[in-house]
This record gives structure tokens, C-alpha cells and sequence, in this order.
């Protein structure tokens, strides 16, 4: 049975129209970005296909190009429609933080980095920089690749924090693998970064770990800072 025979309120792009996004399934909202299906399946049940083989949503968005192109009823196409989808989202997200809501709860931080590094298949550390009333300055991905102490260079995170003259900062960085759980080389790349920006008067206010699924770790609120 094709879509159009559907009742209209089981159309994902209908349903979406009259109860809002948050109302369709993963399956369904994947098929509105397809748009159609292959031969003999609909984009709703191509989209089921594609959430089963790569294991979920934020793997899939979460997949290098290589491995989103060779899914069948994807493409280069879909893949640079995505990206562009995910880099408008992220642009969204930043100018409404940018017009003044301060960064005072660690939810509000977790959100804003999810949109960053949340999607990327690589593990990335990134700072947002804020002033006295905690407000953004800048936010940058400075390394990427393993995360450990070896990798990131606290000189590096210095010299950011003082070209921007900033007042406070939260570092970040994602867990591809998907749980948010700091690891003991975590606690001590915190530990190290705290210390070189108290030399410069510059508070370390958090440090947010970003896994899939929505997950995350404030070590600030786990008393870790």
C-alpha cells in the first residue's frame, strides 16, 4: 500500500503538520528527509530499514560518509543534504545563545554541545568561552582524535581563553561509543585545565562529557570541578 492511501494522520509529513515534529517516531521523521522510498518499500519502511542497520537515529547521523553513502536509499546527495540540515540546526541553536542567555545551568550546556560535537564520529574537545555574566564569547573545537592528557595541550586552552579575554569557561567532549562516563584521564585533563586557567584568572566552570541518545555528564554538578 502506497503512503497516499494511508490515513492521513499516520502520513508522517501530515502528522507532523498537525501534532508537530515531536509527535513522529525516529522512522517517521527520517522519512520525511528521504522523501521517497526504493522499490517495494516505502520511505517509511526504508527509513525502519536504515534506523535497524545502523543500531539507531544518532548513529546514523552519527555515520562517516563512506558508511552513509553505501546505505542503500542514501547517497552523496543525502549526505551533504544532511549535513546541511545538522549545520543549520547548529546555527539556529548558537544565535538564539548568542542574544544573551547566560550558560548558568549545566542542561543549557550539555544542549548547546550536543548540537556541536553530539553528531561527530571522532571524539572532539571543545571550549565555549564566556564573560563575567556568563555569557557567550566563543566556542571552538580545538583538538581532535583520542582524548586523553597527552592529546590536549592546556597552553592551547590559555592562549583561546586569552585572545578572547575571556571571564569564565566549560569545556567539552564527546563519547562516541555512547556512554557519558568520565574516565580517570577525564578527571585529570579537568584537573590540569583548572589549574592553568586559575593562572590567568579564568574560571573553569564545567566540564560536559556528551554521549548519544541525549546523555551527558556535568562534572560540576557531580561535584568533579
Amino acid at each position: 500500500m502506497s503512503i497516499r492511501d494511508w490515513h492521513q494522520y499516520d502520513r508522517p509529513r501530515e502528522k507532523l503538520i498537525t501534532f508537530g515534529a515531536a509527535s513522529l517516531t525516529d522512522a517517521q521523521l527520517l522519512a520525511i528527509f528521504l522523501r521517497v522510498g526504493v522499490k517495494g518499500k516505502s520511505a517509511v519502511e526504508l527509513a525502519q530499514d536504515l534506523l535497524d542497520h545502523f543500531g539507531s537515529l544518532h548513529q546514523l547521523l552519527q555515520a562517516d560518509r563512506t558508511q552513509f553513502c553505501q546505505a542503500k536509499g542514501l547517497g552523496e546527495a543525502k549526505y551533504a543534504q544532511l549535513n546541511a540540515v545538522l549545520e543549520m540546526a547548529r546555527r539556529h541553536f548558537e544565535s538564539g545563545l548568542k542574544k544573551g542567555e547566560a550558560f548558568n545551568n549545566p542542561e543549557l550546556s550539555a544542549r548547546y554541545f550536543s548540537h556541536q560535537i553530539g553528531y561527530s564520529a571522532r571524539e572532539q574537545f571543545g571550549c565555549l568561552l564566556l564573560d563575567q555574566q556568563h555569557q557567550m564569547i566563543h566556542f571552538e573545537v580545538l583538538f581532535q582524535g583520542t582524548i586523553n592528557q597527552a592529546s590536549i595541550h592546556p597552553r592551547e586552552v590559555v592562549k583561546f581563553a586569552l585572545a578572547h579575554n575571556a571571564a569564565a569557561a566549560i569545556i567539552c567532549h564527546n563519547h562516541p561509543s555512547g556512554l557519558p562516563n568520565p574516565s580517570q584521564a577525564d578527571l585529570n585533563i579537568t584537573a590540569t585545565l583548572k589549574q592553568a586557567l586559575e593562572l590567568i584568572e579564568v574560571r573553569l566552570l564545567d566540564h560536559i562529557i556528551v554521549g548519544d541518545q541525549g546523555r551527558w555528564h556535568s562534572m560540576a554538578q557531580a561535584h568533579q570541578v
